[in-house]
């Protein structure tokens, strides 16, 4: 299996992701999911094997979420998944795939148990803060 990143190359957070991938050495495969889109079947996979709900992955902020009626809590799970396979923009990302497991990878650190290898050097975000020093 090799590393895949569901990525959003707009969100910081998901880039600060891919350089930390990068930086242990592995070469991801990039999916742009923004361009691609979903699947109800892909969806349903990546949240049972990063053990999440459709709710723990709906992207409120900057997405239209709120406008579509998704936060209501009453909103099931199929409805939500139905409406991120329409609207790619609603699923949070980024969301990274290796054979160590899958994770929504909010905060940035959150990709570092999923590494193949260990990093060697320290690794900072876009802002300047430290993700992570070996």
């Amino acid at each position: 299996m090799t590393t895949v990143i569901h990525h959003n190359p707009d969100c910081g957070t998901s880039r600060n992701v891919l350089t930390v991938i990068r930086a242990s050495g592995t070469e991801p495969v990039v999916i742009e999911y923004l361009k691609t889109g979903w699947t109800r079947p892909q969806l349903q996979a990546l949240f049972a094997a990063a053990a999440l709900t459709p709710r723990a992955v709906l992207r409120v902020s900057k997405s239209p979420a709120e406008e579509l009626g998704l936060t209501d809590p009453s909103v099931s799970d199929d409805a939500l998944l139905d409406a991120m396979v329409a609207h790619p923009i609603l699923v949070n990302r980024p969301i990274v795939c290796t054979p160590k497991g899958v994770a929504l990878c909010r905060p940035s650190e959150a990709v570092l148990p999923l590494l193949e290898n260990p990093l060697t050097e320290a690794v900072y975000k876009e802002d300047g803060g430290l993700i992570c020093a070996p």
